[in-house]
């Protein structure tokens, strides 16, 4: 029989396996005067921290740029501004949609309280999606282009190779959700 181990034991596990893993995911971090976006010669490149030390201290993700913003923000490590200059009061809506129901692939579970803790709602409505549901025409093919979720996710989001982590509802699961049947 396995011994139990203490919850405060478990913390300095976990603790320990992160720190570890945001020392590993840190080596894939390129130094700001040789990652090819920066100018080398600039003297920003001598004031800005080098990512490595900046987001090594932040909860680690396995994708994109290896930094799981959503738990950095319900950690308290982040707090983004709601506005370019100014504070501007928003509301932060907890509600889910489900998309892509009937598919060939599981169906699309979209969060509304991750997207609107960074966002107001103007940001994506009524320009990239219609309020109303099913009025926008989301495509694959076009989110793939920089359209829709493709204007964040892939550029500053998740990246677009991690399909489990919208299209995460089986088909017949959500179909059920819909009729409200268990």
């Amino acid at each position: 029989m396995r011994k139990r181990t203490t919850p405060y034991f478990e913390c300095a596990l976990l603790t320990l396996a992160l720190g570890w893993s945001a020392v590993v995911m840190a080596q894939n971090w390129r130094k700001l005067e040789s990652d090819g976006l920066h100018d080398p010669g600039s003297e920003a490149v001598k004031v800005l921290q080098d990512p490595a030390e900046a987001m090594s201290q932040l909860p680690p993700d396995t994708a994109g740029n290896k930094v799981d913003w959503i738990r950095a923000l319900q950690g308290g490590y982040i707090k983004p501004r709601s506005a370019l200059r100014g504070e501007k009061e928003y509301e932060v809506l907890d509600g889910d949609v489900l998309m892509n129901i009937g598919g060939s692939t599981p169906a699309v579970l979209f969060p509304h309280k991750p997207h609107t803790q960074w966002l107001d709602c103007k940001n994506c409505h009524e320009g990239l999606f219609q309020s109303k549901a099913g009025a926008t025409p989301i495509t694959m093919e076009k989110i793939l282009q920089g359209e829709y979720c493709g204007v964040c996710h892939g550029a500053v989001a998740f990246p677009l190779t991690e399909c489990n982590r919208c299209h995460s509802v089986r088909q017949m699961d959500a179909i059920k959700r819909v009729r409200g049947t268990p």
